[in-house]
């Protein structure tokens, strides 16, 4: 690899690293956490700047790793003008926002943890922006919505903050969705997900029937994490989490992550009517009603927040004028925007943090206690407003032009200059309010706090930021102008029309329109005044417009009033409906499938019958019939019956020379079947019919058959099912294709093995999460499960089974000191299953399993107290996480050479007195299967060994033990 290549690499992957690194540390490690945070954060920037040379050479880097070649996928990273700009952005001001968090955090607050999710943050919003692929960048889009719901509800034991964290991952993920359905509509149109094909494709994709659909599903993604009007409502209530939360997410990168996706697929998606309305309007309301909705805001994060709607609004509405130079107007106000509201978000911070409040009906005469912060807090807010010699002055002026220039297909063109002077008196009005309210006047008497200057350093990420208004403001052309140029000509490449960034244009119209909306702004606010003393919370004329109530009452409907309804039409008290519901679905479906297709034998004659086996079969069917039979009197007896046909169907993979699958059939039936013995007591009686029935017995019966037939006719179906494929192809030609490959590109003569390591590594990367999931979910639920009452009282022995031993008792067939013997043996035994699988029958899931069953024969022997004693030390959870990790890294391990993800290597090694020796590094993917499934087992068990010490020591506590 280059060192380009390695660069982008770093650059996305740093982060993440440091997040990890940072949530490894412990809870009070503040200044440790910080330091890392910073370095990682300073470390990136400077990657970042590394990059810069052949950005500004007009070079794109690229690094493409093949993922999932089969499906067009690579892991691709690029980085041109517009992604380097977005990236400078993502760095630059999270190593700002680093610095000021670790001033403003409490010493009480988990400080690592939120390093931790601010750092991961950041590296997935790096590859939002640098991403070459579009699934991919749908990936990490995602990404940011899960990070950013966890940095805003941070503070969880606020209800605000868990209110605001869920309402913000429910309107950006399901946005998330929408995008993920527009970018595949894209690639269907293209024919490829790769950024610079679908860059290079926009005349056909707008020529495409399929391009509307397209169009809002993206739009849709772009709106929702922009927080366009109608879902604007979600980052008002996102203002809960910390201040250096929104300072970073919610003024530069997060709600920047839509318009970035905006101005990525602008040579694609735009230059159309469609596009001016929906992008257009959006941009429009969103721009006038966050304005006018943030003059009426008492709290200060509340307004900045409202105003911050308001500038993407703004962005987006220059975006949809199908211009170039309204396209270099709203690159530009990110740039601007980002600055100065960015140190407004950390300056109101420190507000709360000296004064204990922000609510601006309680602050007056900052001014004369915080004089230098004061002065900080000006600058920005004029820069806000656009006040000459100031950066938010320049963009201003220019989107002033364009809304006198725009080519309006509608017939808007009157109507956009007097929007955009209206929205910008807006923005002059809560400007003043921001400053005159909190720092003019007489000093406060009844703050929670003694207002003072805050610490240095604390205060520096402000300074940094109001020195670029500055000098953006005076010297334009200068300071922001080179970069500017390199993000436009990634997004117009060689038709960047003329633009000027010098301070002063003569006195023209943009100009008069600036001065009117100062002026304007100074006497709408002059205006309200009794309106801010005496008037309601909230802004007027816009209740019956809450966003936030429409989705409240669109959650209730649907969490409410539609689950309700699906309950009680679908849901039960019983397991067993639902079991029958789950079963009959792939039977009406398949039934669908053959009805309208048909299905019969194939070419091939059937195989002879053997006696031997068809009589093992007649065993197995019985054991079913009697354990469903059984099933009604004595649960336990059901369960071993079951275990008997298992027992068989272990016995027919042997029979048919399948060896894997019978010894991983025969572990996995001694694992669930112990589980399933200790999970018995937790399940509830029996209802045998409904209270009022007349003759429950006859309806039990009539389920029973229901279900009988239902299971006869799923069973016949697959079976059928599974006959018409093999009677149609030969087996010796489903076989050959893995048996010539297995060793020669897998380095294993285990072909079974070999196809779930290699050939069907992803199937089994995705099956062990799911795994992983089951068991982190059991352990979960049962470490809050409480059993009823009556299930405390010792259970009398059912007629005809044998009394019932207490734990511990030593009632085992084989001797205590023999079983305890065969531990290290059966340890053993899990190790040369493990180390053998790739040439020979076992592998990583059956050496997992076996010792899983030498840990379940301990715990018959020692209790519920050995395993819960025992598990403190060996760290289920631990297990499991590593073994994710490790399974995950051996695919990504690839990744690095060029090679698709879980690419295997394989080659011969020279070792000590064993001589050459074959080395696959699939082994290392199966140590990463073994070790999930040990802990995920043992987690199972030791959460059901949890709730019988709980109910045993519940009971000595009762008296009623005996």
């Amino acid at each position: 690899m280059n060192r380009d290549e390695i660069l982008l690499l770093a650059l996305v992957g740093l982060p993440f690293l440091g997040a990890l690194a940072a949530a490894l540390l412990p809870v009070r490690a503040r200044n440790a956490a910080g330091i890392l945070a910073g370095g990682v954060a300073l470390v990136s920037l400077g990657l970042v700047w590394a990059t810069y040379p052949q950005v500004s050479a007009g070079a794109v880097p690229v690094v493409a790793l093949p993922w999932l070649p089969s499906l067009g996928l690579s892991f691709t990273l690029r980085m041109d003008g517009l992604a380097w700009l977005f990236a400078g952005l993502v760095a630059g001001i999270g190593a700002l926002v680093v610095l000021y968090a670790r001033y403003y955090m409490s010493a009480e607050d988990p400080v690592p943890r939120f390093f931790a999710f601010l750092l991961a943050f950041m590296g997935a919003m790096l590859g939002v922006v640098l991403s070459g692929n579009l699934v991919q960048l749908v990936f990490f889009w995602e990404m940011t919505s899960l990070f950013s719901f966890l940095l805003v509800g941070y503070w969880h034991q606020s209800g605000a903050a868990r209110e605001g964290a869920r309402t913000a991952l429910t309107v950006t993920g399901a946005g998330g969705l929408a995008l993920l359905g527009g970018v595949l509509l894209l690639g269907h149109i293209v024919g490829s997900f790769e950024l610079e094909a679908v860059l290079a494709a926009g005349d056909q994709v707008k020529a495409h029937p399929l391009y509307l659909p397209a169009l809002v599903l993206v739009l849709l993604g772009a709106f929702t994490k922009s927080a366009q009007v109608p879902f604007h409502f979600w980052l008002p209530q996102a203002m809960a989490a910390p201040t250096p939360v929104s300072a970073y997410l919610h003024s530069a990168t997060l709600v920047k992550a839509g318009v970035f996706l905006l101005i990525r697929l602008w040579p694609v998606l735009s230059g159309t009517e469609a596009w001016f309305v929906l992008v257009g309007t959006a941009g429009l309301l969103t721009l006038l009603l966050g304005a006018y909705a943030a003059i009426f805001q008492n709290d200060l994060k509340g307004l900045l927040a409202y105003s911050t709607i308001s500038h993407l609004g703004l962005i987006t509405l220059l975006l949809g004028l199908n211009s170039p130079l309204a396209l270099v107007a709203a690159v530009f106000h990110v740039l601007n925007h980002a600055a100065f509201k960015c140190s407004l978000f950390m300056a109101a911070g420190i507000i709360d943090h000296e004064a204990g409040t922000r609510d601006i009906r309680r602050l007056s005469g900052l001014n004369r206690t915080m004089p230098f912060t004061a002065r900080l807090v000006l600058v920005a807010s004029a820069a806000m407003a656009g006040v000459p010699l100031l950066n938010g002055f320049i963009s201003k002026e220019m989107f002033f032009a364009e809304a006198l220039s725009a080519d309006t297909p509608l017939g808007l063109a009157n109507v956009l200059p007097l929007a955009a002077m209206v929205a910008s008196a807006f923005s002059v009005a809560y400007s003043l309010r921001l400053v005159h309210g909190a720092f003019s006047g007489p000093v406060a008497q009844d703050l929670p706090r003694t207002p003072h200057e805050p610490a240095t350093w604390m205060r520096f990420p402000v300074e940094i930021l109001v020195l670029v208004c500055i000098g953006v403001g005076v010297l334009p052309a200068a300071t922001v102008g080179p970069f500017l140029d390199h993000a436009v000509r990634a997004v117009l490449g060689d038709n960047v029309p003329y633009y000027s960034l010098a301070v002063w244009h003569g006195l023209n119209l943009p100009l008069l329109m600036s001065v009117a909306a100062l002026a304007g702004g100074a006497v709408l606010y002059v205006a309200l005044q009794r309106r801010f003393r005496e008037g309601p919370e909230g802004p007027p004329l816009l209740r019956h417009l809450d966003g936030r109530r429409l989705f409240d009452r669109a959650v209730v409907f649907v969490s409410w009033r539609a689950a309700r309804f699906a309950e009680g039409w679908l849901a039960t008290r019983r397991l067993q409906p639902q079991l029958r519901l789950m079963v009959l679905a792939p039977v009406l479906a398949g039934g669908a499938a053959v009805w309208w297709r048909g299905m019969g034998p194939g070419n091939l004659p059937p195989s002879p019958v053997d006696p031997t086996l068809a009589l093992l079969w007649g065993v197995g069917g019985a054991c079913a019939l009697a354990a469903a039979s059984m099933a009604k009197f004595h649960r336990l007896a059901a369960l071993v019956l079951v275990g008997g046909t298992g027992l068989v169907v272990v016995v027919t993979f042997a029979w048919l020379s399948a060896p894997d699958l019978a010894l991983t059939q025969l572990t996995v039936e001694i694992v669930t079947t112990v589980l399933l013995l200790l999970g018995l007591r937790w399940l509830p009686k029996r209802v045998e019919g409904a209270p009022g029935d007349e003759s429950p017995e006859v309806i039990t019966r009539a389920r029973r058959a229901r279900d009988v037939a239902l299971a006869v006719l799923a069973g016949a179906g697959l079976a059928a099912l599974s006959y018409a494929v093999m009677t149609r192809t030969p087996p010796e030609l489903l076989a050959r294709h893995f048996l010539e490959r297995a060793y020669k590109e897998g380095g294993g003569t285990n072909v079974v093995n070999v196809i779930l390591v290699d050939f069907r590594g992803f199937d089994t990367l995705g099956e062990v999460f799911v795994v992983a999931a089951v068991a982190l979910t059991t352990y979960a639920l049962l470490r809050r499960f409480r059993p009823a009452p009556d299930s405390l009282e010792r259970p009398e022995p059912q007629r005809g089974a044998p009394p019932m031993p207490a734990p511990g008792a030593g009632w085992m067939v084989v001797p205590s000191f023999l079983a305890r013997l065969l531990f290290p043996v059966m340890l053993v035994v899990a190790a040369f299953l493990l180390l053998r699988g790739h040439d020979l029958p076992g592998g990583g899931f059956s050496a997992g399993m076996v010792v899983a069953i030498a840990v379940i024969v301990q715990y018959m022997m020692g209790g519920a107290e050995w395993t819960e004693a025992r598990m403190r030390l060996l760290r289920p959870r631990l297990w499991v996480g590593a073994g994710l990790l490790v399974a995950a890294g051996t695919g990504l391990a690839a990744l690095p050479f060029g090679r698709p993800f879980l690419t295997t290597y394989f080659a011969y090694a020279e070792w000590p007195v064993v001589g050459e020796f074959p080395t696959a590094s699939a082994l290392v993917f199966d140590v990463g299967v073994f070790m999930l499934v040990v802990g995920a087992t043992l987690l199972m068990l030791v959460s059901l060994a949890h709730q019988g010490l709980r109910a045993r020591r519940a009971r000595e506590e009762a008296g009623r033990w005996s």
